[in-house]
């Protein structure tokens, strides 16, 4: 785990949202890249160690917690946050019923995401 120790991966269609959370999370002295969806998530974790993917759910290709089972086959360590805008609680059971590590809603506040980072960091 010491390569990808502090290694993050964010994957968000939203590009300002992807650009102002990799901003964010290097200024607290993480190393950070970023994909835009499923296929760049799959190719970043099969080309790296990464600790953490942090996942919005309304990927291109499809919903983030359908691609979670996916990325696990690949990675079966890594901790999942998923994220979204706008949460319900339909969605939020369908998240939940996978292996996630935190399910984060953007509207909370960068600290508490911060938390659950250094808490998947552990």
């Amino acid at each position: 785990m010491a390569g990808a120790e502090k290694r993050i991966l964010i994957i968000d269609p939203n590009i300002t949202e992807r650009t102002v959370m990799a901003a964010f999370l290097r200024s607290e002295n993480f190393q950070i890249e970023t994909g835009k969806g499923l296929a760049d998530a799959v190719k970043k974790i099969r080309g790296g160690c990464f600790s953490c993917l942090i996942m919005d759910v309304d990927l291109p290709e499809m919903k983030g917690y359908e691609a979670v089972s996916i990325l696990k086959s690949i990675d079966p360590k890594i901790k999942i946050i998923m994220t979204t805008k706008k949460n319900n609680k339909s969605l939020e059971a369908k998240v939940r019923e996978q292996d996630i590590f935190f399910y984060f809603i953007k509207s909370f506040g960068k600290e508490e995401l911060k938390l659950a980072i250094n808490n998947a960091n552990k």
